[in-house]
């Protein structure tokens, strides 16, 4: 997949495309079918394909309050999206000149002169341009005028009502139920961070951890003991992880996410690591002795074999 980052890295040429929009949290369910639409339509009609997202959520400059948590980081987010089989992502910095440009504007510039887009295909709440004035019937009309058609694709409902959203992905996630959030994004939540020093507790009762910087990529899941992997420069470690603040141990910082790397002693000390997390063992308990702790770690490490087996 290429990667252009701004309209004025789209090189002279490209094209001509069939393309989809969107802010592509996640790269869910509902983002894979969009694609895998243009993807068809591009086989089809001799066309490259081509997503178009933003660097940051437009909440996050537009109504910063009201900005959820992202799920992925812009880096995930491009890497998921090569994964999905588009020839190309254009990424847009939302600043406050893209916020300003009027809908017409921004269809004319990004969709029909830098993509030369033959295509558009969009959800049916979609919105663009400034003040989200911009609608589906605005670029239906605008379509037409500039020679492209517009799909609206329906939404992935694949449990009943509900549509995939990045919303409830979010949802399931602060509850724990990682396996459920994997089933809606079509890929295991990861969370990738820096390996830094901690208190080395995890050591001395016999359990060395990675423990993974604050200022990790990808949104926590909630407060528990996971099964999952680690996998460090390509390689892929089974391992039980523990997300919380440690209610055991005082001084201990909120949502630290720390991997034991099953029956294997590594030095990952600054080296970047990928925390895949599979099914959660059990929430985050405070303990009244070691011993009752070190038993129950136990415990945790054979259920997260089990599970990974």
């Amino acid at each position: 997949m290429k990667t252009f980052k701004g309209v004025d890295g789209v090189p002279a040429g490209f094209g001509p495309s069939a393309v989809t929009i969107g802010k592509f949290d996640g790269v869910h369910q509902g983002h894979r079918a969009l694609i895998e639409r243009i993807r068809t339509i591009g086989d089809e009609r001799g066309l490259v394909t081509a997503a178009v997202t933003f660097d940051r959520n437009p909440l996050a400059l537009l109504a910063p309050d009201k900005c959820p948590e992202a799920l992925v980081s812009v880096r995930q987010k491009l890497e998921l999206l090569a994964t999905t089989g588009v020839d190309a992502t254009l990424l847009l910095p939302f600043d406050r000149a893209l916020a300003s440009v009027p809908a017409a504007e921004f269809v004319e510039r990004v969709l029909v002169r830098a993509l030369d887009a033959k295509v558009v295909l969009v959800g049916k709440d979609f919105r663009y341009g400034a003040r989200g004035a911009g609608d589906v019937d605005l670029l239906i009309e605008l379509g037409r005028e500039y020679g492209f058609e517009v799909e609206v694709v329906d939404d992935v409902r694949p449990e009943g009502e509900r549509r995939v959203s990045s919303t409830w992905i979010r949802e399931i996630l602060a509850e724990g139920d990682v396996r459920h959030a994997t089933a809606l994004l079509g890929h295991t939540p990861t969370v990738s961070g820096i390996v830094v020093h901690g208190a080395k507790r995890g050591r001395e009762l016999g359990f060395p951890t990675a423990n993974l910087t604050p200022e990790s990529e990808g949104l926590v899941p909630a407060d528990g003991v996971y099964a999952g992997w680690l996998t460090d420069a390509g390689t892929r470690y089974p391992a039980a992880i523990s997300v919380g603040d440690n209610p055991t141990f005082e001084g201990v910082a909120p949502k630290q996410v720390e991997a034991y790397v099953l029956d294997r002693t590594l030095d990952l000390y600054d080296h970047v690591v990928d925390v895949e997390f599979v099914e959660r063992i059990r929430g985050m308990v405070a303990f009244t002795s070691i011993p009752d702790l070190v038993e129950t770690m136990r415990g945790d490490v054979e259920r997260a074999k089990q599970i990974l087996a």
